[in-house]
């Protein structure tokens, strides 16, 4: 007897597909490119530094064999990111996937922030996103397009105030409030996408600290103890969960939220 279901293999290929990813030259975000161009995509890195991500699409294009690009981009811009979208159409011939994952906030501690600060983090790390997909929807909706919304393990828990007593780190109020909104809005779009054949989830990435505080040996080691598996991540742990939910391999997940963050958030 002949199987007609396809192979994994099959299932995770994204061949033809273009990607759009904000903050794709980032931390995170280059692993993350890296993971899509290998199952075959094409890739639009977006990024206020185009110098940054024009390096990284030159070089996911030269090891994986894919069209990669970089364009510049406000994503609390509504017109910056209208004129994107239609470029990437134009270019591409399709918007197959978009993740949104950039982000920029001011590193404050509550005593510390100030009104403005907390609308600009709001702003970028909330309403970018929303204003990104407002803006995409038109083109997924022609192919059935996939959203993957970065969100954190703090949209889900408090950070501890006990871990920064003494230190030069803080975590402002905005993150968290901003991110448990991308998780919310990530529900939201799954359900009133949905009738469009658009699938909607996120990632929880838990502690995977920038190089300046990976310094702190002390910090980090409070950071390893919080997680079941006593490390912190590392930007490839982020490859699979992105590259499952932006392929056909998750083609029945919808409104979910991944938590990638060593067990954290679940003690």
């Amino acid at each position: 007897m002949t199987s007609t279901s396809r192979s994994l293999q099959e299932l995770l290929s994204l061949k033809g597909k273009t990607v759009f990813i904000t903050g794709g030259a980032g931390h995170l975000g280059t692993a993350m490119c890296e993971a899509l161009a290998e199952l075959g995509a094409n890739v639009v890195i977006a990024s206020r530094d185009k110098t940054k991500s024009s390096a990284v699409a030159d070089a996911v294009s030269e090891r994986f064999g894919v069209r990669a690009s970089a364009v510049q981009l406000d994503i609390t811009s509504p017109d910056d990111l209208e004129k994107v979208f239609a470029l990437v159409e134009k270019e591409y011939g399709s918007l197959d996937i978009l993740v949104n994952n950039a982000w920029s906030g001011k590193k404050n501690s509550f005593e510390s922030i100030s009104l403005d600060d907390w609308r600009y983090d709001i702003d970028v790390c909330l309403n970018g996103v929303f204003y990104t997909v407002k803006k995409a929807f038109p083109y997924l909706k022609k192919s059935k397009g996939v959203i993957v919304n970065i969100a954190s393990m703090y949209g889900h828990v408090a950070p501890d105030y006990r871990m920064y007593a003494g230190t030069d780190h803080a975590n402002p109020p905005s993150y968290g409030a901003a991110k448990a909104g991308v998780i919310q809005l990530t529900k939201y779009l799954a359900s009133f996408l949905a009738p469009h054949g658009i699938r909607v989830n996120a990632i929880s990435p838990g502690p995977f600290p920038f190089s300046d505080i990976v310094k702190n040996e002390e910090f980090i080691g409070a950071l390893k103890a919080k997680t079941m598996l006593n490390r912190i991540g590392s930007p490839e742990d982020l490859k699979g969960p992105v590259a499952l939910l932006c392929s056909d391999a998750a083609g029945y997940m919808t409104g979910q939220n991944i938590c990638v963050d060593g067990g954290w958030t679940a003690w």
